[in-house]
């Protein structure tokens, strides 16, 4: 196991994590393993299964899951397996006309996981067996949490509630606990990157680079109208006091969150929630993004836009929506040479780590800190 006890130092006396912790596959798994497993982590948005009925299959630490909603409107993940023999259930997303049955004996689940019918179980035409009683075979439920359409799941069953894991964002964003609504179709970006998933998070947590990488968002949210954002536990970023970018020529704006406070007049914050999300809220519209981790050198970044009112995802702003997701997506694709740069990086033997700046790198190094301990415990 590595020595990270430095990276656990006073930022002014740290380094960042070595090398080993982005390239090494030991180093991967063993994330994969406690800081994934021990904590809640995003695997998807409820936007994706927004109707009830449909389903969608996703890998996440290894495990077959199965996002599902229900006639009612709840979401419910389960492990993708048939408690039969195994086999995977759901292997494309679709709405389900009826009851979630298995492709290998049709033994079939109601959308709350509760095992409905064994056909033949007990010989032919016979579709029960004392041995086999339904409540006993439920599907594998997985501890699930949705909160801002972010489907949250702790598959090692032993983290605290998602609102005691996260009180202090949670306290942070109270304001902002308000319906939203997905842009559609033209409000979703995706990105692969030849990284790994820790240099998306350390780039999104701050605001240093914002004058070299980002010239054009520079000019209207400077880096000296930004703050660093920390928390004892597993959140840092930053944010302005001036975004408020024209989208249009005529000066038309998206409709509102309601009764926020006039520091959200032209502010806003980017967070990286560890492990794995990375949000930004605004007084009109917020986004999310998914780091799904591919391995040490590859992340999936899936970036989902929302918005204050159900009318800003209609015909009438649909040129704002445009031109809001270009303006996001050419910010977000800037970065994209800085982390894979970092990641090429990480092969030259002779790098430390780093040295953090005690001024402009506290939410990198609050995210280091954050990982290590995952990681040491």
């Amino acid at each position: 196991m590595l020595d990270l006890r430095n990276v656990l130092s006073p930022i002014e006396t740290a380094n960042g994590l070595p090398n080993a912790c982005y390239v090494s596959d030991d180093m991967y798994q063993h994330e994969q393993d406690t800081l994934f497993r021990n904590n809640w982590a995003a695997i998807g948005f409820g936007k994706d299964i927004a109707e009830p009925g449909m389903v969608k299959p996703v890998s996440f630490l290894g495990t077959p899951l199965l996002l599902v909603r229900t006639r009612e409107g709840r979401i419910n993940v389960f492990q993708n397996v048939c408690r039969h023999r195994g086999m995977i259930l759901v292997d494309t997303p679709q709405k389900l006309r009826g009851p979630i049955t298995c492709p290998y004996h049709s033994w079939s689940y109601d959308l709350d996981g509760t095992l409905r019918r064994t056909p033949h179980i007990g010989g032919p035409g016979i579709d029960t067996l004392d041995s086999v009683q339904h409540c006993d075979y439920p599907l594998i439920n997985v501890r699930t949490h949705v909160w801002r359409d972010i489907i949250f799941v702790n598959l090692g069953d032993n983290a605290p509630d998602f609102e005691i894991a996260t009180d202090s964002l949670l306290d942070r964003w109270r304001v902002f606990e308000q319906p939203v609504f997905h842009g559609g179709a033209d409000s979703s970006i995706t990105f692969t990157l030849d990284c790994n998933w820790k240099l998306a998070v350390e780039n999104y947590c701050e605001a240093y680079h914002l004058p070299f990488i980002h010239p054009a968002l520079n000019t209207y949210s400077r880096l000296e109208d930004h703050y660093n954002i920390l928390d004892d536990g597993g959140f840092a970023g930053q944010g302005t006091t001036v975004y408020q970018p024209q989208i249009t020529d005529d000066g038309r704006r998206f409709p509102k969150f309601s009764a926020l406070p006039s520091q959200w007049d032209k502010g806003a914050e980017y967070v990286a929630l560890f492990p794995n999300v990375l949000l930004g809220v605004h007084n009109d519209h917020a986004f999310a993004i998914l780091l799904t981790p591919d391995g040490p050198g590859r992340t999936i970044e899936q970036v989902e836009l929302y918005y204050a009112d159900e009318a800003a995802c209609g015909s009438d702003f649909a040129d704002m929506r445009a031109t809001n997701t270009t303006m996001w997506q050419t910010v977000f694709a800037e970065d994209v040479g800085v982390v894979e740069g970092m990641q090429r990086g990480r092969s030259a033997s002779g790098y430390d780590g780093g040295k953090f700046s005690a001024v402009m790198d506290t939410p990198t190094h609050h995210f280091h800190r954050w990982v290590a301990t995952e990681l040491i415990v």
